[in-house]
């Protein structure tokens, strides 16, 4: 019954595109058709997940396909179940919001292209999370690669999203190719392309350290771990909102699945494994955050984010790794369990921040933090709606951001403190002092966004044409808000999942970890609570002024510094506002800076303008493609015509080929 379910849910999604192309002269109906199938697709799915998680056994299903050393062979175990709640929830989310954000009435085949490569990807994800086999996997993951490469070029026609799309395409077929070459590994050492076929394979040796390697690479590229996260920022930025929210708070997350997947295959890996991934994920997180800092597109910075963020799970997943390694149950149940809950935490309330950016984008036409402000006059619910969002992805108590980071922070913690008899892992213990880190300059690029586009005056025409969204909008928005809140609160009504998923992963017995599952469990929601507490009080205390106060209170401009006539221009930029702790990171940045500056004894004009590029792509791989593009154009117009030297050529090409398969 529960495959029977998740295979529904697949099938809805992946034919609720075809209802927007039957129904296209009745546009609006077909597109509620669309939403609705995709919707029933989710709760169905989400259902069998749920039921999988109190399954005794993980429910499998396997059928015959024609497909060389292929079966169509799902299960769905208590990892799968839980990466099926975020994979189902936020594209039926997205649906329901695309219905107002992006109206098939009015962008007509766009619309329609966009609905039927956004349920084809819903199913290639839901695909990926559930199969049994390494070819359903890999034709899960190239179908979910071209509809994410299809809905960037959703606006085809803008230099942007063509350039976004196929940045995203190579980087995708690069990945894929990894993966092949992994798969086909791990296939020849099992013996079989069947999951089940490779467990507890020798962690130790070349086969298992050239696996590792090519996971790093194949799903490193999909999670967007720096450096190889080059191909997000444009994907994200150019895509429709509700396309972004499912690249950056599903698609992303399929990549940490893939990681997870893998190094479940393998008995007690190495600690070499877990130091990795917890180096990229600190630096990623740490850089992710610093590279948003300095971005004036308001959704490119959120793209930024999701590599910050990334680098948190990964972050956990490797001090998981670490305790596998030393049979540590306690560090694999919180590293694990703090990871898994933030792929959870990180999809909600990055939805719910892209779809509020969408809001912000569709009614005043602009991307650009210094064209805003001022939207909370015009925007009430989706200015609070976003804050919402912000102070979740900060890490702040009482949201879900914070419970999600603070299991990670007591993995980290763990290595020091209560390492029994093993040696204890000192150098993993920076992981809670960078995570602190990354929380204090989320909250300040939240600070800078909140209060570049929600506060203050409008800079321009384009702020003052500032609007509510629709209710088609909003309701996912609210929806999303009010889960951030809940799992925040109560973060320990997915612990019991979570620990699940970390006894099938680790093959450590559920009972070493109910302790330490508890533990974590109590401090989380004490904090928590804590915080709740203080914030309902001081909206008690406030209230309790206002009603004191009674009569109305004076309002007056903010002082102005002394200016006569203090002007929207006068306020805070993007780049003022950050640009203390912008220069910080100027070793890793590559910036761009135009400047105007002010001439004359009463001087009448003035401009400063700053931009960094992204350091991986803009400065590295675009030059040096380049240069290898010129290099090989002189090579070819000295072998035009010259048949012999070509000959050569190849055949030292297939020499050398030999050479290596003979050597390998």
């Amino acid at each position: 019954m529960i495959p029977a379910l998740v295979i529904a849910a697949a099938a809805l999604a992946a034919s609720s595109g075809t209802l927007a192309v039957l129904f296209r002269s009745r546009p609006a109906a077909a597109q509620r058709a669309a939403a609705a199938a995709l919707g029933l697709g989710a709760l169905l799915g989400m259902a069998g997940a749920a039921l999988a998680l109190r399954a005794p056994e993980a429910p499998a299903l396997s059928l015959a396909w024609q497909a060389p050393f292929a079966r169509f062979a799902l299960r769905i175990d208590p990892l799968s179940a839980l990466f099926l709640f975020p994979v189902l929830a936020v594209p039926a989310l997205g649906a329901l919001y695309g219905v107002a954000y992006y109206p098939q009435a009015r962008h007509g085949a766009r619309s329609v292209r966009l609905q039927l490569f956004y349920g084809l990807c819903a199913a290639a994800m839901t695909l990926v999370v559930t199969a049994d086999n390494g070819i359903l996997f890999l034709v899960a993951w190239e179908v979910m690669a071209l509809a994410g490469f299809l809905l960037v070029l959703t606006e085809h026609r803008e230099r942007e999203a063509q350039r976004a799309a196929f940045v995203y395409l190579a980087a995708a077929h690069a990945a894929n190719l990894a993966l092949i070459a992994l798969f086909v590994l791990l296939a020849r050492t099992a013996g079989s392309w069947d999951f089940s076929r490779m467990a507890a394979l020798p962690a130790g040796g070349r086969t298992a350290a050239w696996a590792w390697g090519l996971a790093l690479v194949g799903f490193g590229l999909k999670a967007g771990l720096m450096p190889l996260h080059f191909w997000l920022p444009g994907a994200h930025a150019a895509a429709p909102s509700h396309v972004s929210a499912i690249l950056s708070g599903v698609l992303l997350k399929t990549g940490i699945y893939g990681l997870l997947r893998v190094s479940g295959f393998f008995a007690a890996p190495p600690a070499s494994w877990g130091v990795s991934l917890l180096v990229v994920g600190a630096i990623s997180g740490v850089l992710g955050v610093a590279f948003a800092l300095a971005q004036h597109d308001l959704k490119r910075l959120l793209a930024y984010h999701s590599v910050e963020n990334v680098g948190i799970i990964a972050m956990g997943l490797g001090l998981a790794l670490l305790g596998r390694s030393r049979g540590d149950a306690g560090l694999v149940l919180l590293g694990l369990a703090g990871g898994l809950f933030h792929v959870v935490n990180h999809a909600l309330f990055k939805a719910l921040l892209f779809l509020g950016a969408g809001a912000v984008v569709e009614s005043t036409g602009t991307r650009d933090l210094d064209r805003l402000g001022g939207l909370s006059r015009t925007m009430p619910l989706t200015a609070a709606l976003f804050t919402v969002g912000a102070a979740a992805i900060s890490g702040l108590p009482p949201l879900n951001g914070f419970a999600s980071e603070w299991l990670v922070a007591m993995a980290s913690f763990r290595t020091v403190f209560d390492a029994g008899p093993v040696p204890r892992l000192h150098y993993a213990a920076l992981g809670a002092p960078v995570l602190a880190l990354i929380g204090g300059l989320a909250a300040a690029c939240f600070a800078k966004v909140v209060g570049a586009v929600f506060l203050g005056q409008g800079r321009t025409p384009d702020a003052a044409r500032g609007h509510e969204p629709g209710p088609a909008m909003l309701l996912p928005m609210a929806l999303l808000a009010a889960a951030c809140v809940a799992l925040g609160l109560w973060p320990s009504a997915l612990l019991p999942a979570l620990g699940r998923a970390a006894a099938a992963w680790s093959g450590l017995p559920a009972a070493a970890m109910a302790g330490t599952a508890a533990q974590a469990a109590g401090s989380a929601v004490r904090i928590s609570t804590a915080a709740a507490l203080l914030l309902l009080t001081t909206a008690l205390l406030l209230a309790w002024r206002r009603r004191l106060l009674r009569r109305p209170q004076p309002v007056a401009d903010t002082w102005g510094c002394g200016f006569t006539r203090p002007t929207p221009r006068m306020q805070y930029t993007g780049s003022s506002f950050a640009e203390a702790l912008v220069v910080r990171f100027g070793w890793a940045f590559a910036p761009r800076a135009r400047v105007e500056p002010p001439r004359g004894p009463f001087p009448r004009h003035a401009a400063f303008s700053s931009s960094v590029p992204d350091t991986v792509l803009d400065v590295g791989i675009v030059p040096a493609l380049q240069a290898a593009a010129r290099l090989a154009e002189r090579w070819r117009a000295r072998l035009v015509g010259k048949v012999q030297l070509q000959a050569l050529f190849l055949v030292v090409g297939l020499v050398g080929l030999l050479a290596w398969l003979y050597l390998w």
